[in-house]
């Protein structure tokens, strides 16, 4: 039976969501209750230079309100903080703290686990063989869950 592109796109998702949404359960059990899968992608990106509510807006191409709302957020629960830019007095700059590096470690340590258990599943050499085929169509380069269209700009 032939599948079509929509059910490979949908299975792709299901992966997806069944880590993460077993990541967040282990995370809430070790009392990281409040954090969502947005909250890293935004503690990613703020690591890798967005310091921002404009620059954070346009790594995960949402509203600069939006992503106010989200550095909100992470800011209340000191996932990150604003400190003063050493080369511009009026600019605060966003920082990861201790404890966002801390849930972040933790976060990839669930999914290291996870990982195992799908190796339990289906094997070490079937979890393998999927891992080598889904680098073959998306390519060896890290994937960037914070710049959209990286994928897209790897083709052209």
């Amino acid at each position: 039976m032939s599948r079509s592109g929509a059910d490979l796109a949908l299975l792709l998702l299901g992966g997806y969501r069944t880590l993460v949404d077993a990541a967040m359960v282990e995370l809430a059990a070790r009392g990281y209750d409040d954090f969502r899968p947005v909250h890293d992608f935004a503690m990613r990106a703020i690591g890798a230079g967005a310091d921002s509510a404009s620059d954070l807006g346009r790594r995960m191409s949402v509203s600069k309100q939006a992503a106010s709302k989200t550095i909100a957020v992470l800011l209340d629960r000191g996932y990150i903080s604003r400190e003063s830019d050493p080369h511009d007095a009026r600019r605060k700059r966003l920082q990861v703290t201790p404890l966002g590096f801390e849930v972040m470690r933790q976060g990839e340590a669930i999914f290291d686990d996870l990982r195992k258990n799908w190796e339990e599943q289906i094997g070490v050499a079937e979890l393998a063989t999927l891992e080598a085929r889904l680098k073959t169509l998306i390519g060896e380069g890290a994937i960037r869950v914070d710049e959209p269209g990286w994928a897209a700009q790897d083709l052209g």
